[in-house]
């Protein structure tokens, strides 16, 4: 899946974000084709694992997160990348993808 567009006006970012959400989900959605139930069933996060992956597929920063939730910056730096690594990706938006696709986050 691709978008184009035809147009010397920057897209703004939270468009971009939002398209990269769509296309991965895309993805993930004709690939799990004939499987049944989650792609990633085991996958288990904890509690603030889940409010940053949260609040990460809300577009928010992690110095945004950690205002937030009262903790720091490299706190929910820790958190994201734990869920990153729990999911076998290394992109906070395929983290995302995976959380929603999982039912983990809605």
């Amino acid at each position: 899946m691709s978008f184009a567009k035809h147009s010397d006006h920057e897209t703004p970012n939270e468009i971009v974000t939002l398209l990269e959400l769509t296309a991965l989900h895309f993805h993930l959605r004709t690939g799990a084709v004939g499987r049944q139930g989650s792609i990633w069933p085991e996958t288990r996060l904890s509690t603030r694992e889940k409010e940053c992956i949260l609040w990460v597929a809300r577009g928010k920063s992690s110095q945004d997160i950690g205002t937030i939730l009262g903790i720091s910056e490299d706190t929910v730096n820790f958190h994201v990348k734990n869920s990153m690594r729990k999911f076998g990706c290394s992109s906070r938006t395929v983290a995302v993808v995976h959380a929603l696709k999982s039912g983990i986050i809605d």
